[in-house]
């Protein structure tokens, strides 16, 4: 019976898992046997080139989860020269990625996630760049659910990256924010919405070319969201940047779940991983998936090599979010 075979049928069994006693025993079985075999140790981690087989290059397209790719130009751009796509492969499964991630190599820390997708941009000189930027990070067997490689990969990564481009200051993630807009949702059901400066709900009435009428703040943003395209009317747009990424910012450092790690699930990844919340970006994936899970916001997480232990065991052992300054502001306001 081949690796690959038992993998997917763990794919196949983890949704009758959920409602069968004996299917989780069995899963949990599965389970354990294949993180044996999917040890770490035992993977190999190999850069993904434009050079690559073809069907290999179908499975990057197949199984890319947070910024689909939608055509061959666009997977040749995330592959181009300035760009890096590493993945980990098993031994006995050496033309399946089993989780892969995509690098920009760019000067800065990017804030939107269009310009890193511009199939029009020209490459630039990956030796020139100060920052490399994780900008997808993808698992690709569903049947390895709950056995973790994405922190080692990240790892690895950065090594890697670090030893061809010494010039590299900065690794940083441009992540979605994929549970906000509901969580926001219950939040404003219960009443505990954005408050508004008297500027702020000034500037939205007026955005909105409303009168006031007393509406709580609250209500007031909710009408502004259910506006049609309210993200291309500018005046709507700054109107509502500060009190939702003050929002934003307030899910991403104090929503928990009941084990007291962070409700989101990105957030958690990252946080786990000794990464430290950056900088939230406005309006940076103002696709319609953007917009649907968190009003087009984008965070950065910084990995910096001497913090990451300590940010690890901070938020492993005590469920301590390490942040910078101007997101403590932000969740403060």
């Amino acid at each position: 019976m081949g690796v690959k075979f038992l993998v997917d049928l763990r794919a196949e069994l983890l949704p009758m898992a959920k409602q069968s006693p004996e299917l989780a025993d069995l899963d949990a079985d599965l389970r354990e046997l294949l993180a044996a075999w999917f040890d770490v140790g035992l993977l190999e981690l190999r850069r993904i080139t434009w050079e690559a087989p073809a069907s290999l290059l179908e499975k990057l397209i197949a199984y890319e989860a947070v910024h689909k790719i939608r055509s061959w130009e666009d997977l040749k751009n995330r592959l181009d020269s300035d760009r890096r796509c590493f993945a980990y492969f098993h031994p006995n499964m050496p033309q399946e990625p089993l989780i892969f991630v995509e690098v920009a190599l760019v000067d800065g820390m990017s804030d939107g996630v269009l310009a890193l997708l511009d199939e029009s941009a020209p490459p630039t000189d990956p030796k020139s760049a100060n920052s490399a930027i994780f900008y997808s990070i993808s698992n690709a067997q569903r049947g390895l659910a709950g056995i973790s490689f994405g922190n080692f990969l990240i790892k690895r990564v950065v090594d890697v990256l670090e030893h061809e481009f010494p010039n590299l200051k900065a690794f940083a993630t441009l992540s979605p924010i994929p549970g906000f807009r509901s969580w926001y949702a219950d939040a404003a059901k219960a009443g505990e919405g954005p408050s508004l400066t008297t500027s702020e709900r000034r500037a939205l009435l007026q955005a909105m070319g409303l009168e006031d009428d007393g509406t709580a703040d609250p209500a007031l943003v909710a009408k502004a969201l259910e506006r049609d395209n309210w993200w291309t009317e500018s005046a709507v747009c700054d109107a509502l940047r500060a009190p939702m990424m003050r929002m934003a910012a307030r899910y991403l450092m104090t929503a928990r779940r009941s084990n007291g790690s962070a409700r989101d699930p990105v957030a958690h990844f990252h946080l786990s991983n000794g990464a430290r919340m950056e900088r939230l970006n406005w309006l940076g994936d103002p696709s319609p998936n953007g917009l649907r899970q968190s009003c087009g916001m984008m965070i950065n997480y910084l990995y910096k090599h001497s913090e990451i232990d300590g940010n690890h065991e901070a938020y492993s052992d005590g469920g301590r979010i390490v942040a910078s300054s101007s997101m403590r502001a932000l969740a403060k306001g």
